[in-house]
């Protein structure tokens, strides 16, 4: 059976992520053992770590500092007191037999992060809560045919976990909501957020209902997404999937699914009828936390811009196109180099124009990023002023100028004088040489006079050739027009 556009338009949507962040410490959760990415299988470990008897945790603050920096970015109520938990569960990579996380007293309540939908309209997606725990080993299935390994260097790294309200409608929504949160816990430098390493994580709970129901359906619970296009093809399928089985007359059931990335399929895994019992009880060997107002006011103040506010700084008092926004908000380091180039002019269209076009060529180029760029936004600022003082032309600019600055850290001034590039405005001699430019391309000249238009292109072509691309482009033209019409 096809699921049809009719069929389809029948239903809702009601979607609800769960995103697990790895702070970017360096040590773990609740020991020093080392929080690296990539070192051999089961060396950050420890006696605290292995759950060993007798051994005690103790909390890494900066954790605490990095969720109350998430809660502060997403406008979350922060708790002044709080206290941890252990969830009992078994899972072979999770050596004490439980993890330390927050039940009754998550660090962030509230809150919300604000998107986009599928028509581009702003739309706020409420969060539940952001608690922080600790993660639980690995478990390897794909290197020995008929053993599970286990590494457990990942047990104990430290996480926060992100719970949206059911407010998400549809899978672009999913899409753009995780896309924000990937964006903020990397403007926040609190994880890296890259998923096809482990460290940002998302489960999706899943349900459809009738469009005139007056309550939601069975939630299915989705895993195994190792990408944020991941996450959005996950979602549709299942969408899809309960719809067509709902029209069918099948039952669905509260279950657990995999997401099969080669089929774009998800396949059922565990069933989940009742709630988990995971008897949670206070943590007997971690003291409670008190957060004061006075620590929250401290670390507000040494908050990067967040880039919905420097979007809507950008389309609102700089004038750029929401494109031009989107475009310079997307990486936190691109965004502060824009800040540090449009400190130093108020061209902010010229500004945005060279970051995302000589300058983002030269990074995909190398391979490189904007922190490994040699030339300041100083000096990109200078080169600006340079082009608006019409003592270079923009193409000069970019097809001379740039390439000497990626080479020498020197002034785009000077520069353009010791290679004589400052152009030429005075008229006489632009005319001089567009008489030559007449005289050697006759042809051309009578078509041009005739009408043809299009042939200024090759004119103006021919004029810069002559004059090394120190021709003011604009005085040319003009002096072109006014030649030809005499």
């Amino acid at each position: 059976m096809t699921l049809s556009k009719e069929i389809r338009d029948k239903y809702q949507a009601i979607i609800g992520l769960e995103v697990h962040a790895q702070m970017l410490t360096a040590s773990k959760a609740y020991s020093n053992d080392k929080n690296e990415y990539g070192s051999k299988p089961n060396t950050n470990v420890s006696v605290i770590t292995l759950g060993h008897p007798g051994t005690l945790p103790k909390m890494n603050r900066k954790t605490i500092d990095y969720a109350i920096k998430m809660g502060i970015a997403c406008r979350c109520d922060i708790s002044e007191f709080q206290h941890f938990a252990r969830k009992n569960y078994f899972y072979p990579d999770l050596p004490k037999g439980y993890q330390i996380t927050q039940d009754t007293t998550p660090i962030c309540s509230g809150g919300s992060v604000l998107i986009k939908d599928d028509e581009g309209k702003e739309k706020e997606i409420g969060l539940t809560r952001i608690h922080m725990e600790e993660d639980a080993g690995k478990s390897i299935h794909d290197i020995d045919p008929f053993n599970t390994l286990i590494d457990l260097n990942r047990a104990g790294v430290p996480l926060i976990e992100i719970v949206s309200e059911p407010d998400i409608r549809t899978s672009t929504e999913a899409y753009n909501y995780l896309s924000e949160i990937r964006k903020l816990v990397r403007y926040l430098d609190i994880c890296d957020g890259n998923m096809e390493e482990g460290s940002l994580r998302c489960d999706a709970n899943v349900s459809v209902m009738l469009k005139d129901a007056g309550e939601f359906g069975v939630k299915v619970e989705v895993k195994n997404m190792n990408s944020i296009r991941n996450v959005q093809r996950a979602i549709e399928h299942e969408i899809e999937r309960q719809i067509l089985a709902i029209e069918k007359g099948e039952k669905i059931y509260q279950e657990t699914r995999n997401f099969n990335a080669l089929t774009g399929e998800t396949v059922a895994m565990r069933t989940k009828e009742a709630a988990m019992d995971y008897r949670y009880f206070p943590e007997p060997d971690l003291q409670p936390i008190k957060v004061t107002q006075e620590h929250i006011q401290r670390i507000t103040a040494d908050m990067p811009p967040l880039p919905n506010e420097l979007f809507k700084k950008y389309v609102n008092e700089l004038g750029l196109s929401e494109y031009d926004a989107g475009i310079l908000t997307d990486q936190k380091h691109i965004a502060l180099y824009f800040e540090d180039i449009i400190a130093h002019t108020d061209n902010y269209k010229a500004a945005a124009n060279w970051l995302m076009g000589d300058v983002k060529s030269y990074l995909n180029e190398k391979a490189i990023d904007i922190r490994e760029f040699p030339i300041t936004a100083q000096r990109i600022a200078e080169l600006i002023v340079l082009i608006d003082s019409g003592k270079v032309s923009n193409n000069l600019a970019s097809q001379k100028l740039f390439p000497v600055m990626l080479l020498e850290d020197a002034s785009p001034l000077s520069l353009a004088e010791k290679n004589d590039w400052i152009q030429d405005s005075n008229e006489d001699s632009i005319k001089g040489l567009i008489e030559e430019v007449f005289a050697e391309n006759p042809d051309e000249f009578e078509r041009f006079k005739a009408g043809e238009k299009k042939l200024m292109g090759f004119l103006m072509g021919q004029l810069m050739k002559k004059s090394k691309g120190k021709a003011d482009p604009k005085s040319a033209s003009k002096l072109i027009n006014e030649m030809v019409e005499s």
